[in-house]
């Protein structure tokens, strides 16, 4: 039984002992871990994210029989004891948000369908993931996702991935409180096996990267979760917006680098700072995309330890124990790969882009940083990308 079959078999025992009959359906969503245009999303930039193997398994069956009213009833396997992870709310009018961040990504994902205009089905889901939470992972989207698509196939609505994905966003912003742009999302729904996915977060439109045999994609947890609800996520999109204002610009995507440089002592110095990310982060996206068509790794490790240093000076969105366990691991590849900080920040994961023959250095750094003490127990797992959302089938 590999990894997704274990996963599979949670799900359906979940929903057996939830509500004592057999799921009748299962669908995956995938975690995804970004390669490089971090905080760009939200300004409507280029970003290259990748699915990852560790995924959202939803089951799902019909509502009981003997329902009075329509209803949509949820148990979230990973979210505590069956009592206390369970949710239920009628369809009818106005759905109110739940009591945590689990109950309002479903909610959230009702309610964002119902506000396209389409109508869902009572039914009964049970859910089941392997993407660590608070890791930078994105198991959020991996979660709305797959619940979208779970409700949208179930409903017969047929819903695109660029669908799916903005109601995942929906949920998030409205729902859960987390002002995210859509990158996580549409990596969730719309990654293809074996590439990266470039994205304009503004119009959507994507474009499938080959990543190079000869490279592997290795993420680096330090341990140190964060939630981005209580972080200052929601402060470094509002410095963005405006920085982008004093512009007079809808986002940060539309402003140059020469622009940005002449303004330096007229623009607030933090807001200079974040806008000098941005623009900078946008400017890497090529060059990473381009390094990991041709297994470029000389490039990867150039670009990718100028994109780390942005992200911690310009954006500080970075820890001391995290900076020091980059620079470990980018002692230790070399030209052999580069190594950066994933996600939003504040905790979560480092992902590095590197030869295949070199994990022996990335294990070798993560043990010299575990045995300083620098701080939580850090460790590495080579992941295999993967498509985005769909249906696994009938039980």
């Amino acid at each position: 039984m590999d990894r997704r079959d274990r996963l599979i078999a949670r799900a359906r025992q979940g929903y057996r002992l939830a509500y004592g009959v057999e799921p009748t359906r299962f669908f995956a969503a995938p975690g995804r871990v970004n390669l490089i245009g971090e905080h760009v999303d939200y300004n409507d930039g280029y970003v290259l994210p990748c699915a990852i193997d560790r995924e959202t398994i939803v089951a799902l069956g019909p509502p009981a029989k003997d329902a009075a009213v329509p209803r949509f009833e949820a148990v979230a396997l990973d979210m505590g004891d069956m009592a206390s992870a369970r949710d239920a709310f009628d369809l009818a009018g106005k759905i109110p948000p739940g009591e945590n961040n689990w109950q309002n990504h479903v909610r959230g994902v009702v309610q964002a369908i119902g506000r396209y205009g389409h109508r869902v089905k009572p039914a009964r889901i049970a859910i089941a993931g392997d993407v660590p939470i608070g890791a930078g992972l994105s198991s959020s989207a991996a979660f709305g996702v797959a619940v979208g698509l779970a409700i949208s196939e179930y409903s017969g609505l047929g819903l695109a991935p660029e669908m799916l994905a903005k109601i995942a966003q929906i949920a998030e912003n409205d729902f859960v409180g987390c002002a995210c742009g859509i990158m996580d999302q549409m990596a969730s729904a719309a990654s293809v096996e074996g590439h990266a996915l470039l994205l304009d977060c503004r119009t959507l439109q994507t474009l499938p990267i080959p990543i190079h045999p000869s490279l592997a994609v290795t993420v680096i947890d330090t341990g140190i979760r964060r939630s981005l609800t209580e972080s200052a996520f929601n402060q470094r999109r509002a410095e963005c917006e405006a920085a982008a204002q004093h512009f007079g610009l809808k986002a940060l995507r539309d402003l140059d680098a020469g622009a940005l440089a002449a303004a330096e002592g007229r623009l607030d110095p933090v807001l200079f700072r974040r806008a000098r990310h941005v623009v900078g982060e946008m400017e890497r996206v090529e060059p990473i995309a381009t390094a990991l068509a041709t297994g470029d790794a000389a490039t990867l490790a150039a670009v990718l330890h100028e994109a780390h240093v942005s992200l911690s000076e310009d954006f500080e969105v970075s820890l001391p124990a995290i900076d020091r366990l980059a620079a470990l691991v980018r002692e230790g590849l070399g030209e052999a790969g580069g190594v950066r900080l994933t996600g939003a920040g504040f905790g979560g994961c480092l992902v590095a882009v590197a030869r295949r023959d070199a994990r022996p250095a990335i294990d070798a750094a993560i043990a010299r940083y575990n045995a300083a003490g620098s701080g939580l127990p850090a460790s590495a797992e080579t992941f295999k990308p993967i498509s985005g959302a769909a249906p696994i089938g009938a039980s």
